[in-house]
Order: C-alpha cells, then sequence, then structure tokens
C-alpha cells in the first residue's frame, strides 16, 4: 500500500500566497472586514503594482476606493512624483481610505480622494489625460466606466477590469443575470474597439487588462 501523496497548492493559490503585505496593507484589510468592503487580493495587488510601473502611471484613476487597499498598490507602483485620482460614492470608504494613505505615510499631494458618483465624475475628467484607470466600481456599471475609461485614457495608457469573470459566471452560457450581462457588455467593448490590445488575466476574480494604442 502507498502513501497518497499530498494535495498540490494550485498556481492560483501560489500566487496569492507568495505575496508578502506589509503592516500598513495589512492594517488596511482589517479595516476593510471591519466595514464589509471588497478589498482585491494580495496577488491582484501586486499586478496593479507592476502594471504601473511597467505603463510608467504618473496619473491614474481608480474608480472603487474601497479603504485604499487598491490604492496603496497602485501608489507603489507609481513614481514619487504620481498622483492617483480615486473615486468612490461611499462617504465611510472616503474616510477609511483617508486613513490607510495617512497610515502608509503617503504624502497628502499623491492622493485626489473624490467622494461621489464615479458615472458623473468621470463625464468631468478630460480627454486623453491619464496612464492608467483601474476599474473596480459597481459591476452593473461596468460598461459606462470601460467608455468613459477609455476616452481619458491617453494613447499607450492601461485600462485594467477587477472581477472581470463577474465572480466566475461569465463563462457560463446559461448565466442571465445583470452582472454577468453588464461584465460581458464591458468586454465586449473593449473587444471591439480596434485602438485597444486585450487580455484577460486570471488572479484574482480575474483581471481585464487592455493597451490603448
Amino acid at each position: 500500500m502507498t502513501d497518497t501523496p499530498p494535495a498540490l497548492p494550485s498556481l492560483s493559490e501560489y500566487a496569492e500566497t507568495a505575496i508578502i503585505e506589509d503592516d500598513a496593507l495589512a492594517e488596511a484589510r482589517n479595516r476593510a472586514a471591519e466595514l464589509g468592503a471588497n478589498a482585491v487580493s494580495p496577488a491582484t495587488g501586486a499586478l496593479l503594482s507592476l502594471l504601473a510601473r511597467v505603463a510608467g502611471s504618473r496619473h491614474v484613476v481608480e474608480i472603487g476606493t474601497g479603504v485604499g487597499v487598491s490604492g496603496l498598490w497602485l501608489l507603489a507602483g507609481m513614481p514619487e512624483s504620481g498622483v492617483l485620482t480615486t473615486i468612490d460614492p461611499e462617504s465611510e470608504h472616503h474616510r477609511a481610505a483617508r486613513q490607510t494613505f495617512a497610515d502608509a505615510d503617503i504624502a497628502p499631494g499623491r492622493t485626489r480622494l473624490i467622494n461621489g458618483a464615479p458615472a458623473d465624475v468621470l463625464t468631468r475628467l478630460a480627454d486623453e489625460t491619464y496612464d492608467l484607470v483601474f476599474i473596480d466600481g459597481a459591476p452593473l456599471s461596468h460598461p459606462q466606466f470601460v467608455t468613459e475609461a477609455i476616452r481619458i485614457l491617453r494613447p499607450g495608457g492601461l485600462l485594467v477590469v477587477n472581477n472581470a469573470s463577474a465572480d466566475g459566471t461569465i463563462a457560463d452560457r446559461d448565466a442571465t443575470d445583470a452582472r454577468t450581462l453588464a461584465a460581458r457588455e464591458a468586454a465586449s467593448i473593449i473587444a471591439e474597439d480596434d485602438r485597444l490590445l486585450p487580455a484577460v488575466i486570471p488572479v484574482g476574480t480575474g483581471l481585464l487588462a487592455a493597451a490603448k494604442g
């Protein structure tokens, strides 16, 4: 009788456990749990930081601040002169994110926190101005967010959509709930825009990234 070998961790499990977060991020995650706010996974955050660095992102827009977990990761990949504009409709999240950035010793001039409806705020941002746009807001509004993000991205800029899998239902042909349909519509807008070079990245709940030509 042979012993059964131990189950090997999946690649996604390895990707998540390979990332070690600092005290500021750990405290921010505790804050997110207390408020019931979603936060990107460690592997997703690390990838956001990498993408921000590769794209040379000095001007970044984030839709869906939460308590600032993804914001810290984005800022880690941005130069010291970079500014993160982050939008969230929840005033409680807004206050928590300010505390998160303060705890991490982020200089006040590096963040612009806007407490408001993203759909309204985005329309006021200038065309082709931003290096990276990260979408992590209300899933049903992703098609609208994607459309506005493409408009405000500069040529060579990068669009990143979180939870592009709609928590795993996007590939289920029988799934016709509103969230899944919105995720499919957002993906179609990206796929059909000849200026964009997209890729699906299987990390966290799935990222859909696209470079604007």
